[in-house]
């Protein structure tokens, strides 16, 4: 059989499947369909979390209706209801005292700034090197030993009764100004470990790296040192400020009209003790915010570093 030469330059017909064959789909991936076992992994552990919460409330439940039970059963529970949750005195004390807790959160806003800054200058003292800052080191260790030592209310004592019996000249002797600077002088002290402790954390690596870019040793302190260690104890740093929102209330010792003394206000002249429990709760109401916005930082930090994410 002869084959012209027409015939032996033709292209080859593509065969269906081959490389080259125009399927109509194209390169697109096939859609995940998840297997049947992971399937039924997550259905059971759905079923595991709705099982675990149903019993943690039926738990919830049984404990405070048992508590419940065990208080008004109490023999003495009717003259404690009439003192302490009382309805009237409590709608008379609710106003005044968030009109004293003004007050506290100007304190607490007010005396967090300065506890922070303060407590950085000291925690970069104690950290200085070199022979030549000895005295600096000292003093600032001698600070925060002082100051983490002394209980806070005797320091607002102190700082309260006792600057204005010395009738020094241009020395203020209102109580909410002396009773926040002996929060401020405490706080300081403790937020000063807690810096320090973050700076310390910091591989030396880190700062000679700095260094060797041409850095100084303050630049290095600076943009490299200090940004890490605040990051990592930012936690710390949350629950120190929570400490004060409720150690603000302290101020009422030297006369200032806070929460606190709001309620004692009423409770002296009513010899009922409802205002109290008031003040009480409102400082609840607003420390349970920050409470749980520390430990949302806290548990997104720990995810990050189980990632090896930046902390």
């Amino acid at each position: 059989m002869t084959v012209t030469k027409e015939e032996s330059q033709e292209e080859p017909e593509e065969e269906p499947g081959e490389p080259g064959a125009d399927s109509g789909e194209g390169d697109m991936p096939e859609a995940y369909v998840p297997s049947q076992r992971r399937l039924e992994r997550e259905r059971h552990k759905r079923a595991r979390a709705r099982r675990a919460t149903a019993v943690a409330a039926l738990s919830t439940l049984v404990t405070g209706v048992v508590l419940y039970l065990v208080v008004v059963n109490a023999p003495g529970w009717s003259r404690t209801k009439e003192t302490f949750f009382n309805g009237q005195y409590a709608r008379e004390a609710f106003p005044k005292v968030l009109e004293g807790l003004w007050l506290n959160v100007r304190l607490l806003l007010i005396c967090g700034a300065a506890v922070l800054v303060l407590g950085m200058l000291i925690a970069i003292a104690r950290t200085l090197r070199g022979p030549v800052f000895f005295p600096v080191r000292a003093l600032a260790a001698a600070y925060t030993d002082f100051f983490r030592g002394l209980p806070l209310i005797i320091n607002l004592m102190i700082v309260v009764l006792g600057v204005p019996a010395l009738r020094l000249q241009g020395v203020t002797v209102d109580p909410v100004l002396l009773g926040g600077t002996a929060l401020t002088l405490t706080y300081s002290a403790y937020v000063a470990e807690v810096f320090r402790a973050g700076i310390e954390s910091i591989h030396p690596s880190q700062r000679a790296a700095a260094r060797s870019l041409g850095l100084t040793n303050r630049q290095a302190l600076r943009y490299v040192v200090l940004p890490q260690a605040v990051r990592r104890q930012v936690p710390p740093l949350l629950n120190d400020l929570v400490s004060l929102q409720k150690d603000t209330g302290l101020v009422s010792i030297g006369g200032a009209v806070d929460a606190v003394r709001a309620a004692d206000i009423i409770v002296g002249r009513s010899l009922n003790y409802t205002p109290y429990i008031v003040a009480g709760l409102v400082f609840v109401a607003l420390t349970i915010p920050m409470t749980r916005f520390t430990d949302w930082i806290t548990a997104r930090m720990d995810r990050q570093r189980a990632q090896g994410g930046t902390i």
